[in-house]
């Protein structure tokens, strides 16, 4: 199974960055082997559906499962139609929001947002 964070930074150490569709990184992490990547986020500098976008990377990287502290409408509906389940992070690293995922210790996502549109 792999697991997707929105990252700060390149490694485990890294936090959980507020923003899921405009986090510079996304860390995606092999639950079977422990081993991770750190991808460039294609959608954190785009103009306007950067949620979207995100979530159509998730999707074509594989992962089941996306960490994150929200998620906008756009993008939940598209992780929903790329069977991607989202559960919500609580502020920590990556490191030990993964642990508290592994303990069942995190809640899904549920408190979806109409999005962060900019306009004009």
């Amino acid at each position: 199974m792999k697991i997707a964070f929105p990252s700060t930074g390149e490694d485990l150490k890294s936090n959980v960055n507020d923003n899921f569709a405009r986090a510079e990184k996304f860390i995606i992490v092999d639950s079977e082997t422990s081993e991770f990547i750190a991808i460039e986020n294609v959608a954190a500098s785009a103009q306007g559906g950067a949620g979207p976008k995100a979530a159509q990377q998730l999707i074509d990287n594989d992962v089941d499962i996306l960490v994150a502290p929200r998620c906008g409408q756009n993008a939940f509906d598209l992780l929903k139609v790329g069977e991607v389940k989202l559960y919500k992070s609580v502020g920590e690293d990556i490191e030990t929001t993964l642990k508290l995922f592994n303990e069942n210790k995190l809640s899904e996502l549920t408190d979806i947002h109409s999005g962060f549109h900019k306009h004009g």
